[in-house]
């Protein structure tokens, strides 16, 4: 019989979950690695479809809409697509998706094939990410329990900010001589995924029965009255949708940053370093956090790096140089990977069973759009005004909003209750999940 996870978030430990615990689960061991994988191919198969785009079409509109298209589906339909999780199987989405992406990236490899249409089967392959990553986030409290959940969100966050950096690398050196052989790397990946979740991970039965059913959109709706209707979930996700407005904006304005301070090849250098620093910033300090620092003090610090994540370049005002920026960019992003994985394990430890997919839906979308949109404004706003000056302003503006939501952070006795009702939910030893409760039917403390 399979134990299912009881958090140990709510109590003292003196010491936190270890890598060697969360890799001796051998199902997380399968997600872990396909989720690497995939991550891996992805960006390598982005770095290589925009050379694609750009050798056909001669045109750097084309190219850059090839590289924006994947974040597409989450604006237009993520919470909705990533409610088809809670309908089958996590494992049996994870697979399904992983082989449809497979095949449909495969097509981009025929010579010749017209740029719309290698655009149209780019989009419709993105569509499968909401749905699968719902599935697998979903997934991952019935693998882990406790501090083992968020250690293994820790190793996930920074494994995917690794593979975004090495798969850019990879990408663009095999696409400088064969692009078409990058995106067969990326097929094979996706191949690899979907045998690695289906002989990796025990079925499970859909979080959704088909008597709790009622229509798509209606369920969708259910998701976001869940979590924006109960305080604790609601104050996770402002904190976190908040957090996204500001780490962003050195890497997204990184580009014009570098032409201000150099030309050619230097400017070209300082870009990348500050691209780079964020995501590095991101996977020391998730690994740190995970490792070093025991499940308590990690609660403990999600206000004080709330407020550091915009603090640390508010010093963007005094013009700095192009290394001191990528410093500036890397603390940030470190603050932001101290706070996230404790945020995310809070978020679906509280969480009724049959909920996970569409909440994650719904915070996925919140993500995309805010990182989108702080960058869009942040770069309109550069066109008008000196971008150390808009940086700096932007980041005093952030510390202002954090300081308020640090203040509304739920206190650990409604964590406590919010957890304890949620477990209330989860499937018995037999595999099967309780009726999901609408939101008519949420608990008192639940309420707004």
């Amino acid at each position: 019989m399979e134990a299912y996870p009881v958090s140990d978030e709510t109590r003292p430990s003196d010491r936190p979950a270890t890598f060697r615990e969360v890799f001796g689960q051998r199902e997380y061991r399968a997600v872990y690695a396909a989720s690497a994988l995939s991550w891996l191919g992805d960006y390598i198969s982005k770095a290589a479809v925009t050379v694609i785009v750009y050798q056909e079409s001669e045109s750097v509109a084309l190219s850059a809409a090839a590289f924006a298209i994947s974040y597409l589906p989450w604006l237009v339909g993520g919470p909705l697509l990533a409610t088809l999780a809670e309908r089958h199987p996590y494992r049996s989405v994870m697979v399904f998706c992983d082989l449809a992406r497979m095949v449909l990236i495969a097509l981009i490899v025929i010579p010749g094939l017209p740029v719309p249409v290698m655009l149209v089967i780019l989009f419709v392959a993105t569509l499968a990410n909401p749905p699968s990553q719902a599935a697998r986030s979903a997934l991952m409290p019935l693998i882990l329990p406790g501090d083992k959940l968020v250690v293994g969100l820790s190793l996930n966050n920074s494994t995917g900010q690794a593979a975004q950096v090495v798969g850019y690398a990879v990408g663009a050196g095999i696409a400088a001589f064969n692009p078409r052989a990058a995106i067969v790397l990326d097929v094979c990946t996706f191949l690899a995924s979907a045998l690695l979740i289906w002989f990796g991970t025990r079925h499970r039965p859909p979080a959704m029965t088909e008597d709790h059913r009622s229509n798509l959109l209606r369920e969708t709706a259910e998701g976001f009255r869940l979590v924006f209707g109960q305080r604790v979930l609601r104050g996770i996700a402002l904190l976190v949708f908040s957090a996204m407005l500001f780490s962003i904006v050195p890497e997204g304005l990184a580009a014009a940053w570098a032409q201000e301070k150099a030309d050619g090849t230097a400017a070209g250098g300082y870009q990348a370093l500050i691209m780079a620093a964020n995501p590095v910033g991101f996977i020391i300090g998730g690994l740190a956090m995970a490792r070093l620092v025991p499940p308590e003090a990690r609660r403990i610090l999600v206000r004080p790096f709330a407020v550091i994540s915009p603090l640390v370049l508010v010093p963007a005002l005094f013009n700095p140089s192009p290394v001191v920026v990528a410093l500036l960019a890397a603390v940030s992003g470190f603050a932001v990977a101290g706070l996230m994985p404790v945020a995310n394990g809070l978020f679906v430890q509280a969480l009724p069973h049959g909920y996970r997919a569409r909440a994650f839906g719904v915070m996925a979308t919140g993500v995309q759009i805010m990182q989108g949109g702080a960058v869009l404004v942040t770069g309109v706003l550069a066109e008008h005004f000196e971008i150390p000056l808009v940086v700096g302003v932007w980041s005093i503006g952030g510390v202002l909003l954090m300081l308020v939501m640090a203040s509304s952070w739920p206190t650990t006795h409604q964590f406590d209750v919010a957890i304890a009702e949620a477990a209330k939910s989860r499937p018995d030893a037999e595999g099967r999940p309780p009726a999901p409760r609408g939101p008519a039917h949420r608990p008192a403390h639940a309420q707004p």
